[in-house]
This record gives C-alpha cells, structure tokens and sequence, in this order.
C-alpha cells in the first residue's frame, strides 16, 4: 500500500478533470471515434492479489480503484471524499464514533446482482475477518460494528472516534464485493473478482513467479457512477523491471507507464520531448507517494536511538534527489509530504544538511563505537541499486558507519522479512492510502507500523493520534501532528528521504494522462483515450 499543494474541493465541468467529476456523464456517454484497440498501461507496481481483503499494495490498488466502488471516493482535484455508491454520507455524533451512509439506488455488480447495503456490511467485515497480515483491515480497524437496517442505509459504530473513517472507506480497503460471490472467509482468485466500478476484469494473465502480469478490461455496463469512459477496452500489464516497462514502451506493446520508469529515463524522455526528438511525452505532475529509510528498533545496534539519530545527520536527500533520481523527487524533511495538511520540515528542523562533525558528536557523546556496523537492505528502487549504494556512501561520510548493503529481489520474501524482523535497516516506499496526514502517522508509527521497526511512543499512540482522530474539521489537527513529526525526528525510527514526483510517460496520441495526475492517489483509467493519430 502502499502520495501536494491543497486542491480544489471539486473542479467544475469546464474545468480539466472535466469528464471525472459529478454531472458530466456516465459509461453510457463512452468516447466516439477511439477505435476498439485496447489502451495499454504499465507499471512495475507488481502485486499477488486482486480481492479488496488482502490486497494492500499499489500494484493492486491501480487496478481495484477501477473495477470497485466504494461508498465514497476522490474526484479528481478533490480535498475531501465524495458520496460514490452512497447518495450522502455523515456522521451521527458529535464525536466522531457513528458514521451513516445511504446508497444511491439501483446499483448493482458487474455480474447484474443487486449492491444493497448488506454488501457493504459483508465487505466490510469480511475484510476485518480475514485480517490478513498484509492486508487493509487495519485501516478498518475504528469499527466496533457495522450493519444495515434496510437495503440503502449502512450504519457503523466505531470502538473509538475516528475522523479519518470517510477517508478511509473511500479507497479499495472499503470496496464493496458481492455477497454471493465471495467466500467470507479466504481470497478469491484474480480471475474471478466482481465488483460495480466503471470496467469489469474480462481476463487475468499471471506470471510464472505468482501474481498478475496483465489484466484486461472492458466498460461495466452495469455501472451507473458517474465516470464517462474515453476508451472501449483497458489493459494494465504488470513488468518486473524498469527496463523492460522502457522497452515495452518503445516498441508500442505498452501506450502509457505510470511512475515507474528509472529516474534518469523519464528524465531524458522529458528533455527529448522539449526538443522535439521523441514521439514520446511526459506529464509532470504533483505525487504524495513518499519513501523512507527504515530502523528495526529491535535491533541491538539499530535500536539504539544515536545510532539512528547520527544517520539521520548523515543522509543528503538534495543529493539523493539530484544524483540518483535526475530531479524526478524532491527531498522529504517531514513523515507528512508537502502539500497535505500537517506537513512540516521537523528533521530539517533537528538535523540541517549533511554534516559529519554533528554525527561524530552524536555518537561519542552516547559512547558508540565507530564505525558502526549495519546491514542496508533494500528490494525494489526505479533507481535500482544506485539509490542504496548511494546511502552507503553517504552514511560512511567520516568512517563513521560501516554499511554492507544486500538485496532481496523477491518482493513477498522482503515483505516477509520486515514483518519477522530480519533487516537491520531498509528502504521502503509509502504509497498513500488516502490524503490525510493521520495516513502518514498512525500506520507507520504508531506501534512499529506496517513495517514494523518496532518503535512506539506512547504520547503518540496513546494521545495525539487519538486526540486527532477525533477533528472532523482536519485542518485543526495540523498542531498535533506538528508535535507528533518533532518526536518522531528526534528519535529516527525511520527517517523521511524524498518525495516522489509524478512523471507518466505515453505515446503522443494518448490524451487525458493530464486529467487524472493529481495528489489523490486515484489513477482514472477511465480518462484515458486515443486521438487517432
């Protein structure tokens, strides 16, 4: 699971994410005169599962925001989440604890049953059942009950305020599968999964290794939301390398990538495009998705707080940004990114740039022997080994680190080992799940976080997150979370490297790319077409 200024709460029909916002068309309204040639997409967001209960990735989540409804979701450009299957949505409290929800009428799967709200309640506890380890239930994880008194209204009760919960259900971990389709208790297979979004999954091809390697889809003719198709038939096809996404592009197997080419290439794509030397374009836009460098605090070197905070005054994130990543990230001084209410620049603030002789001081002062021997291990980087090797050198800086890095190619095994504790130190990226800062904080942080380093402070834990979750009004909580980012950078569990930006690259006759970049996290295949050129 795996995202920058504020936006606007919704633009309008004339605006340019016209065709994805309410009251400009449905499926029926599907684009004119673009053929019936398939749009391909790629990414090397590689993921196993496609059933909203497991999948928690963004290999997965491209795809499932697509082929699923929800009952609210993110219109393009939009602060805040919108009624999508629900007709409105509020909670029935003044402190955050019941949330209620009325589904539009005549919704219904891709396979012509009724949605109804007993859906909802089986999707939702399904999820929360299953639990797997991997999977969304945690961020589900404020409901005490959910039921649903008659067909259209949903109710849910919650242990604790949470005022994040709207945020939440709007994205896959609050898809609504069929009832009579799925078992309660396990995943369903890729190939099989229903759901009431604008396409439908007409076939899955799975690589040899396990999980999908391309998905094609065609418009639902059962949907009744409000996106209007620009394309008749959508594939994504998932590559296992940066380099074989590039060659995929250039012969024309592929029309569009997502942000998954190497640095350096969408770098050059975008300065041949300025030139006039390619028949390549690239769309440059904003992106919350973030990444980070992460300490098992259980560790006994990695636990120990100098250590981390001494490698916090070590890594140089501009020279991260310039030199590995050919200016496609910005460098990232704060758990929340630029551009979502609570950021702020609190490592900045502790550690200023690069600078040996304040780590030197660090470590002596807490009586640690140097140089300090640690284990980075990292799996997948657009910048492949060059973004670890480069953090090698720039923690050895004054021989004070001593730092053998290691890959694991296999994305489940890395997952695995972080879960299990076996890394000492590793990079990893945030993808968002919805664009509050509270999905920033309480799952990364809070009790060792999803990827478990271990670390927990309980005034977090225990009251500030708390204390947040209960501003329906998320702009107030923006102190608190000020509080939260300046303890987290004086203790270094992990430690914020860069923010990604948005570089998705297509051929010259694909249009719409512009219309569905933007800092929701939500790709719109639907946007998508073809110019006929």
């Amino acid at each position: 699971m795996k995202t920058s200024a504020e936006r606007l709460a919704v633009l309008g029909c004339a605006g340019i994410v016209a065709a994805s916002v309410a009251g400009c068309g449905s499926v029926t309204d599907a684009v004119k005169g673009d053929g019936d040639k398939a749009i391909t997409m790629g990414t090397t967001a590689l993921t196993n599962s496609l059933d909203p209960a497991v999948a928690y990735d963004a290999g997965s989540w491209l795809l499932m925001r697509n082929t699923f409804q929800s009952l609210l979701s993110y219109p393009a450009a939009s602060s805040a989440p919108t009624p999508d299957a629900a007709e409105s949505c509020s909670f029935g409290t003044g402190d955050a604890t019941e949330y209620r929800c009325t589904l539009k009428s005549g919704l219904k799967f891709s396979n012509g049953h009724a949605l109804t709200a007993a859906d909802v309640v089986f999707s939702v506890q399904r999820t929360l059942k299953i639990n797997d380890p991997n999977g969304p239930a945690g961020l589900l994880s404020s409901i005490k009950s959910v039921e649903a008194p008659n067909d259209t209204e949903v109710v849910f009760r919650l242990g604790q305020p949470d005022a994040t919960l709207p945020a939440k259900l709007a994205g896959p971990a609050g898809a609504i599968i069929d009832q009579e389709v799925y078992p309660a208790d396990k995943a369903l297979p890729n190939d099989k999964q229903i759901g009431s979004g604008p396409y439908k999954i007409d076939s899955v091809e799975a690589m040899a290794k396990g999980g999908p390697a391309k998905v094609v889809l065609s418009p639902n003719d059962k949907y009744t939301g409000e996106a209007r198709l620009r394309n008749k038939k959508f594939t994504l096809r998932y590559f296992d390398k940066p380099a074989d996404l590039k060659a995929a592009l250039d012969s024309g197997e592929v029309d569009l990538a997502d942000n998954s080419l190497e640095p350096n290439t969408a770098a050059q794509i975008l300065t041949d495009q300025q030139g006039g030397r390619t028949d390549l374009r690239v769309v440059e836009g904003d992106s919350n998705d973030t990444r980070y460098l992460v300490f098992n605090t259980k560790d006994a070197t990695a636990g120990n707080v100098a250590v981390r905070q001494a490698a916090a005054q070590l890594v140089d994130r501009k020279a991260l940004a310039r030199d590995v990543f050919a200016r496609t990230v910005q460098p990232l001084y704060s758990m929340v990114p630029a551009g979502v209410t609570g950021h702020t620049t609190a490592f900045f603030d502790r550690y200023g740039d690069q600078d040996v002789a304040k780590a030197k001081a660090i470590l002596t002062t807490a009586k640690v022997q140097t140089p300090v021997k640690l284990t980075l291990t990292w799996s997948r980087s657009r910048a492949e080994a060059a973004e670890a090797e480069t953090l090698k050198k720039q923690l050895e800086a004054g021989g004070l680190f001593q730092i053998t890095v290691q890959q694991e190619p296999d994305w489940d095994t890395y997952k695995k080992g972080w879960n299990e504790g076996k890394y000492q130190l590793y990079t990893i990226g945030w993808f968002a799940d919805y664009p509050d800062p509270d999905n920033y904080v309480a799952p990364l942080i809070v009790e060792g976080g999803s990827y478990h380093h271990g670390w927990d402070d309980p005034q977090i834990s225990q009251k500030l997150v708390p204390d947040t979750l209960k501003q329906t009004d998320r702009a107030a909580a923006g102190g608190s979370y000020a509080q939260i980012q300046n303890i987290v950078a004086t203790n270094a569990p992990l430690i914020p490297l860069f923010q990604n930006k948005a570089f998705f690259t297509s051929r010259s006759n694909i249009t719409g790319v512009e219309s569905t970049v933007d800092t929701t996290g939500f790709f719109r295949f639907w946007e998508i077409g073809r110019s006929g050129k």
